[in-house]
Parts: C-alpha cells; structure tokens; sequence
C-alpha cells in the first residue's frame, strides 16, 4: 500500500509540475519567419499567434498571392518551433515518458 501511495504523490507532483510549465509555456514566445524576413510571426509556447509583422517591401497588389505564401510560411515556422519547445520542456520533465493527449 504504500508503494502506491508514493506513486500517487508522484503523479500528484508531476501534473502539478506540468501545470506550472503549460502556464509558462503559455508566456514564452518563439518567432517564425519567412522570405528572408520579410514577414515574422511570434506564437507562443501554446501555438497562440501573438503577432504578425509584414516589411512594406512584402505587399505587391501585383502579386497577393506571394504574400499569402509567405504569411502563411512564417506561421507554420513559428508553430513548428512552438510545438517543438514544448514537447522538449515537456520531455525533459517527464523524462520521456510518452502521455496520451499532452500535446
């Protein structure tokens, strides 16, 4: 009985521990960009956009198409680095562990 009780103190421990981390990740910011640049996108650590900024030399009437590419681009950078931090904190405190539905 009592190796379940300290099993469940630590799985106490750790969803408190994983708690505290979402709240930070949630505050922690990576950025994306894309056409060498010319447009950047910064997420958060729980795939939140924050903000998108766009060079003036980005928008051509001409061609919205190539601004919806790179728009589009700088996002996916940004949420690929955002889910890649994350499963990394979330990694190194689980020590690897593989938990169903954590991302």
């Amino acid at each position: 009985m009592r190796g379940m009780n300290d099993m469940l103190r630590q799985a106490q421990m750790l969803q408190k521990k994983m708690t505290k981390l979402q709240d930070e990740l949630a505050e922690r910011e990576v950025t994306g960009t894309s056409g060498g640049g010319m447009v950047t996108v910064v997420c958060t650590g729980k795939q939140e956009i924050r903000s998108i900024v766009i060079d003036k030399n980005a928008v051509d009437p001409e061609d919205v198409e190539m601004l919806q590419d790179l728009v589009l681009a700088a996002t996916n950078d940004a949420l690929r680095k955002s889910k890649e931090m994350a499963e990394n904190e979330m990694g190194a405190l689980t020590g690897g562990m593989n938990i169903p539905g954590m991302f």
